[in-house]
């Protein structure tokens, strides 16, 4: 008798595997540079609305259509975010990306790699 495990979604990222719970580490450290500095939050403890925000991450990640390929948000065909959890990451990351390079160099170095990464729409790719 085989048991079936049911692949269960990601809530706090940490159960992302290889390079999406790498962008996921990226965005917690990130959210939390900018928790820190803005909010009540820490930057191992971000207050409600940041936590909420890693949440909805995650979800996003776990969902991803190209899985392991993804190229960053930034350069995605596919913009999954609602408009107001992206415009709050476009905040997050207008603040946090610059301080990235002192806080995590390697971290923002692999995400710069990653940016570079060319991907096309999964519609065009099924039509091949």
């Amino acid at each position: 008798m085989t048991v079936v495990r049911e692949r269960r979604p990601a809530v706090d990222g940490d159960a992302l595997p290889g390079r999406l719970g790498r962008e996921f580490t990226t965005m917690r450290h990130m959210v939390g540079l900018y928790c820190q500095a803005r909010h009540a939050g820490s930057a191992s403890r971000p207050c409600p609305r940041c936590a909420e925000f890693l949440a909805y991450a995650a979800r996003r990640l776990d969902k991803c259509p190209y899985g392991e390929d993804k190229p960053t948000c930034a350069h995605c065909p596919i913009h999954c975010y609602k408009p107001a959890p992206r415009e709050f990451a476009r905040e997050v990351m207008r603040y946090a990306g610059p301080r990235m390079m002192t806080r995590h160099p390697w971290l923002a170095l692999l995400h710069l790699i990653d940016g570079r990464r060319k991907v096309a729409h999964p519609l065009e790719a099924r039509r091949r």
